[in-house]
């Protein structure tokens, strides 16, 4: 299950100005075919997303890393664009996610970071 750490999504979802947010998805999979069950998760979830207007932006495997301490780098990455805060919280806690993508999701990762990222004002 997507474990949410509750403060840090309280004051996440308190600090929502309306505008497009982007989570970065830091990715480490399970070694027995967790790879292949985050594909299978992806299916599932996809439409998920699409009914709270979230867009995939990219998806990545990950290089080794050039600057980090050991066991710092990734396996994958994903950037996944929700129209707002309440979206990924919209997503983040319907009972399909939580009954069915969640778990495939568990199944697959070893280790996984949620960092909302917000663009940078010009």
């Amino acid at each position: 299950m997507l474990t949410l750490i509750k403060d840090a999504f309280e004051d996440f979802l308190d600090g929502d100005d309306g505008k497009p947010i982007v989570m970065l998805n830091l990715l480490r999979f399970q070694h027995d075919g967790g790879r292949e069950r985050y594909s299978d998760y992806l299916a599932v979830a996809m439409p998920l997303l699409a009914r709270v207007g979230a867009d995939i932006l990219y998806v990545g495997d990950g290089l080794p890393a050039l600057s980090a301490e050991p066991g710092q780098d990734w396996d994958a990455v994903a950037l996944i664009r929700y129209p707002n805060r309440r979206a990924f919280a919209d997503m983040a806690l319907d009972a399909d996610y939580r009954d069915r993508a969640g778990p495939m999701r568990d199944a697959a990762l070893i280790e996984a970071v949620l960092q909302p990222i917000r663009t940078v004002p010009s």
